[in-house]
């Protein structure tokens, strides 16, 4: 299976654990972004998520998920994160920390 197949699949497995729609995806590379979901609800990851552990692409994946409920990063959205990734704010810190490398 290709790398980019894995993190659709990845993609496929938490919108069905999070009981939401599955996104319209497109992986591209980006400079400045790891993912972003658009208000129509398109999902766009960075093909370099695919180089990195996999924790940590999960951790982008929930995270852009989490915004077809909540537009913002406020309590509520934390309180997504928190449901589905209990360890997010670890993982987040580590990704800050990926993208220093």
């Amino acid at each position: 299976m290709n790398q980019q197949k894995a993190l659709q699949n990845r993609v496929e497995t938490w919108a069905t654990q999070m009981g939401v729609a599955m996104p319209q995806l497109k992986i591209r590379r980006m400079r400045n972004l790891w993912g972003m979901m658009s208000t129509e609800g398109q999902l766009t990851l960075n093909a370099e998520l695919v180089l990195m552990p996999k924790k940590l692409s999960e951790y982008v994946i929930v995270h852009e998920l989490v915004h077809l409920w909540v537009p913002n990063h406020g309590k509520l959205f934390k309180c997504f994160m928190s449901t589905y990734l209990p360890d997010w704010e670890a993982r987040e810190k580590e990704l800050q920390a990926w993208q220093k490398l």
